[in-house]
Order: structure tokens, then C-alpha cells, then sequence
């Protein structure tokens, strides 16, 4: 299945997401677990959780993706807003790896139970949190 990934439009505006502004910030996601099981997964999303584990704790807690619900344009945007931050070291073909992980563990763990994760906070939810903390 191929993806439009490198040509995605970031218009997306009243999507909600998960943002990663900056590691002082604590959100109820990145109190969940920090690892999936991809031991069952295809060798080639197995390679992939390897570089999304390495690539995006650079600035947060993996268990923030790992616990977040989102759709695939929310995961669209949000791996390219991540590529985007500096220092991510996140090249478009990284990125698409990446981004194909989130999607495969999007329908093949979370779906089947998304009362046991998360939705996507917005940019207000997120600013309130940061105020609080």
C-alpha cells in the first residue's frame, strides 16, 4: 500500500494533535507504557519501530506516540511537524518509515482497543497542561 506522504498538504487546520513542543512538558500519555511488543510484526515494522524508538526520543517519551490515538491525516501532520523540529534528524525517507509504522500499529494494536489509549491533545489542551505543571 503506498502512501502520499512526501506530497502531504499541512492545511489541516481544527485537526487536533499531539504536540511535541518541547521534553519539559508531561502529558497523560507519557505515563503509559514505553515499549510495544512488535515481535509478531512484519520484519520490515519491526526494522521501523527500531528507527521511530531512536528518531523520535530525541525530544519525547516514546510512550506519548506509543499511547495516542490518531488518524492517518493526524499522524500525516504529525510526523512531518516532528520532521520539521531541529535536531530531529528525521530525513523524508525516515520519515515515511516512520510514519508507516505509526499507521501499521494504528490499525493492527490500537483500533481493536481504543478505549486503552489516548486521543490526540490540542495545541490549547496542551498549553493549559503546560501552565498547570
Amino acid at each position: 500500500m503506498k502512501t502520499a506522504f512526501p506530497a502531504l498538504i499541512l492545511s489541516l487546520a481544527g485537526i487536533p494533535l499531539l504536540v511535541a513542543q518541547s521534553s519539559n512538558i508531561v502529558l497523560p500519555q507519557d505515563k503509559g507504557p514505553n515499549t510495544i511488543d512488535v515481535g509478531a510484526y512484519p520484519p520490515e515494522m519491526q526494522k521501523a519501530y527500531k528507527l521511530f524508538s531512536a528518531k523520535c526520543s530525541k525530544c519525547h517519551t516514546i510512550a506519548r506516540p506509543i499511547n495516542t490515538l490518531m488518524t492517518r491525516p493526524e499522524w500525516e501532520r504529525y510526523v512531518k511537524r516532528m520532521m520539521h523540529k531541529p535536531n530531529s534528524g528525521i530525513s523524508d525517507k525516515q520519515g515515511k518509515e516512520i510514519f508507516d509504522f505509526l499507521i501499521y500499529d494504528q490499525t493492527n494494536r490500537k483500533d481493536k482497543n481504543p478505549k486503552a489509549f489516548f486521543r490526540a491533545l490540542s495545541d490549547e489542551e496542551i498549553q493549559k497542561l503546560k501552565t498547570q505543571q
